[in-house]
């Protein structure tokens, strides 16, 4: 298709404010679905992403749309995630684009998240089309929140689309503001070929299928191509687009998003961020690739540790294919004293780590244990060395430390002005600290504020939530890195020290910390047939203690009659046996147990 005809876009939103559901009607009104075929949600296809409501993976979409001028248009949708831990994916779907969506909730105005995904949006120089969406529902203020989007975007108020995706209200003013407003592709047919990959997945009989966007030049089925950053050549055996399913087709010209199915079994061989040419073989090829994508940083680290040593094989073959659609997650082979064999694996945040370990189970099978989240940290030591822990087992000794530096981030929380209060009250048990506060208009404000990305990890959103009811909403970015006296508990079960229960705090919280986790901890791990002390401790000084009692057998229930002696006997036997299983006893820890280290607050 002409280029000039052609729209590449994306829908950016606050998580439930029905980016999902203008998604189904835009696919409905331009008869890209049938009625038959429709769902609700369509284009979030991972059972995870229906359960939890929300969308996890960016898809694209291809819709052929007749407007009211008679032309007609290829729109190329990309559904992007709305929750802060898939920020990234959001970045690299805004790449392929021209212009964004903008879907805000006329019952909630704009949150934190939408001004998080609109920063991204004008960062890459996207045309913005405001929608203020479900103006049906009786607690709608669409005049009220018109004004903050046009403060906010310094658009004219007629240029914002009132809209109410679940009854379809809006649906063909927004198709036709995407073909005026948003421009076309710039894109050169007549150039070498270049695609971006902008997303890749692995399929079972397509081998490696890269997502791409063509910027200049077309891609044939049947091309051999070139991967410009490591040089190898492959075969193109299928291009198509997505309907949402994919469908196969002839060639992607420029301009166009859509697939290409490699063959590759290797999932190492195809990075995000790659630029697709021609082989020389097969016609001219490019010689500048296309810009990438900047790597994620991790934020959050966990352990994954299979239950059964075998798997361990099939644990490390998962996540190299789970990384293929998910460049954001890092990993690298691990062992634990207490669990074995495994891998450190870095996210984005802990829904993404939530997310990762459930596709884990769900889609491979695995049944893991997974460790408390930490954040990395940069330790000096006293010869001057500096070096990053993200592991609490991996801290250094006490005594070659010099400082210990931890991540802070730049937080945001969009509230009622009646939780200023319970907000504040919140941040400054977490170590945060007060930055600005900012009236957005009668009744709703922003607190800005600084805090460790330690105590925003643990329990943070559910604790601002819990105390404003539900209405506070929270983005947060990296700030730097801050000294703090920060101080490693160890957990100790049986005398043995755990090392993947132990964690980095900071020292003035050390003993309640160290208290809490040992009762948890106590509640949690089952009774044996002896006694389990549960100790914290900073180095050699035990802070706190709890101690699982045993469980007593009935060595007496066939002892009937008798003399009083044999019964002792009996007793004297049984605590011999006890002080055997105390000392060389194998306590089993269940993966409650790491998890309580989450929910420390409560």
């Amino acid at each position: 298709m002409n280029p000039l005809q052609i729209r590449n876009l994306c829908i950016i939103a606050h998580i439930d404010h029905g980016k999902s559901t203008l998604t189904d009607r835009l696919l409905e009104y331009t008869g890209t679905i049938t009625k038959r075929e429709m769902v609700e949600q369509v284009m979030d296809q991972m059972d995870l992403e229906r359960e939890k409501g929300i969308t996890i993976k960016a898809k694209a979409v291809r819709m052929i749309y007749r407007a009211r001028d008679g032309v007609e248009y290829e729109l190329n949708l990309i559904d992007t995630p709305g929750h802060v831990d898939f920020t990234y994916e959001v970045s690299r779907a805004l790449a392929a684009c021209e212009g964004a969506i903008l879907v805000v909730d006329a019952s909630q105005g704009i949150e934190a998240q939408t001004l998080a995904n609109l920063y991204l949006a004008l960062e890459h120089k996207l045309t913005i089309i405001p929608v203020l969406n479900k103006i049906d529902l009786a607690s709608a203020s669409p005049d009220q929140y018109a004004r903050e989007i046009e403060h906010l975007l310094k658009i004219p108020n007629a240029q914002i689309i009132r809209a109410s995706a679940k009854e379809g209200i809006g649906t063909a003013e927004i198709l036709e503001a995407i073909v005026a407003r948003i421009p076309p592709p710039r894109a050169d047919a007549t150039k070498p070929l270049r695609a971006l990959i902008f997303d890749s997945k692995y399929d079972a009989y397509k081998g490696v299928v890269a997502f791409v966007r063509v910027v200049d030049g077309e891609l044939h089925k049947s091309n051999k191509i070139k991967l410009m950053s490591t040089g190898n050549e492959i075969d193109s055996l299928e291009v198509g687009t997505f309907r949402p399913k994919m469908v196969a087709g002839e060639s992607l010209s420029a301009g166009e998003v859509g697939y290409v199915a490699t063959g590759l079994k290797n999932v190492r061989d195809i990075h995000v961020g790659d630029t697709i040419t021609l082989a020389p073989s097969a016609g001219i090829s490019a010689t500048e690739p296309l810009a990438g994508y900047r790597p994620a940083k991790p934020m959050v680290f966990a352990g994954f540790y299979p239950i059964e040593t075998d798997d361990y094989p099939l644990l490390r073959d998962a996540l190299d294919k789970l990384k293929l659609s998910d460049a954001s997650l890092t990993y690298e082979p691990e062992t634990s004293a207490a669990l074995g064999f495994g891998f450190r694996c870095g996210f984005l945040g802990l829904l993404h780590l939530e997310i990762v370990q459930e596709r884990l189970e769900r889609e491979y099978d695995l049944n893991l244990l997974a460790t408390a989240p930490s954040v990395e940290y940069n330790v000096l030591q006293t010869d001057g060395q500096l070096i990053q822990v993200d592991n609490p087992a991996e801290m250094p000794d006490a005594g070659t430390i010099a400082e210990i530096e931890e991540p802070f981030m730049r937080v945001q929380v969009f509230t009622p002005s009646d939780y200023i209060g319970a907000v504040n009250e919140l941040l400054t048990a977490r170590r945060g600290e007060f930055d600005k506060m900012e009236y957005l208009d009668e009744t709703r404000v922003m607190i800005s504020f600084v805090m460790p990305l330690s105590e925003l990890i643990i329990d943070f959103y559910d604790q601002l939530k819990s105390r404003t009811r539900g209405y506070a909403s929270m983005d947060y970015a990296f700030g730097n890195y801050r000294a703090s006296n920060l101080v490693k508990l160890n957990v100790l079960v049986n005398a043995e020290p755990v090392d993947a229960l132990s964690m980095i705090v900071h020292k003035d919280a050390a003993y309640p910390r160290g208290a809490l986790l040992a009762k948890k901890l106590k509640a949690v791990i089952p009774q044996q047939l002896f006694p389990v002390p549960i100790q914290a401790a900073i180095g050699a000084h035990i802070i706190a203690r709890e101690t699982i009692r045993a469980i007593r057998k009935d060595v007496l229930a066939k002892c009937y009659g008798g003399d009083i002696t044999r019964k002792r006997k009996l007793l004297e036997k049984q605590k011999a046996g006890k002080k055997r299983m105390k000392r060389f006893g194998n306590v089993e820890i269940p993966q409650d147990a790491f998890m309580a280290v989450l929910k420390l607050e409560s």
